[in-house]
């Protein structure tokens, strides 16, 4: 699995905590991961969480990450656009129980972490604890043990409303300020990650055309 890393602009600091917690947790699983930063507060290209949305829905329906680590102060706006784009299913994870219980009963493909809220002492512990129950044990096996089967039934009734429900992703990008498109894609390594692993060659396409 490719896992992207995304932070924002007002936590951006915490960049070099997180993709090093995060990698020590799930190269060994067999899985790698890509920084998209921002990796200081300081980078000429500054990200919004709104802008983590758009970096992260491009990043999954692409196929050039099959996961997707992002966050703010509190976790919420990160989510909120997240979710705001078809082809992700993002959650609000602050604890391993968080991590454990959407990755079984939700399935998701992303989560959002409040990087600034109760990141204090021992935080890099509870990053360490969060991607092992996030990574660890699979996806979508449902939780608890006798609600597997209902659990399993509603993460497909879920996928279902959404297919009705959300536009088409270049839809989207195009209909999108196409200046808060460009920022969203102007960290120092996007075309170096992206190009190597995107795999939707209509994507790549307008990435291109638009950079």
């Amino acid at each position: 699995m490719k896992i992207a890393l995304i932070n924002e602009n007002s936590q951006a600091a915490k960049n070099e905590i997180i993709v090093k917690a995060l990698k020590e947790v799930v190269e060994p699983m067999g899985h790698s991961v890509d920084n998209y930063g921002m990796y200081s507060a300081a980078d000429e290209a500054q990200l919004t969480y709104v802008q983590c949305g758009i970096l992260g829905a491009i990043l999954l329906n692409s196929g050039a990450a099959d996961y997707v680590i992002t966050g703010c102060g509190t976790g919420a706006g990160a989510m909120l656009a997240m979710n705001s784009f078809p082809g992700v299913i993002c959650g609000h994870v602050q604890d391993p129980v968080d991590a454990y219980t959407f990755a079984h009963v939700n399935d998701g493909n992303a989560v959002s972490m409040p990087f600034a809220k109760g990141f204090g002492w021992g935080a890099e512990l509870n990053l360490t604890y969060v991607f092992e129950k996030l990574f660890g044990f699979g996806h979508g096996q449902g939780y608890p043990k006798e609600r597997v089967v209902p659990e399993q039934r509603n993460k497909k009734i879920l996928d279902g409303v959404r297919a009705v429900t959300m536009r088409p992703l270049l839809e989207c990008l195009d209909a999108i300020d196409q200046e808060l498109l460009k920022g969203a894609i102007a960290g120092e390594k996007f075309q170096e990650l992206f190009f190597a692993n995107c795999k939707d060659e209509a994507i790549e396409a307008y990435i291109k055309k638009l950079l």
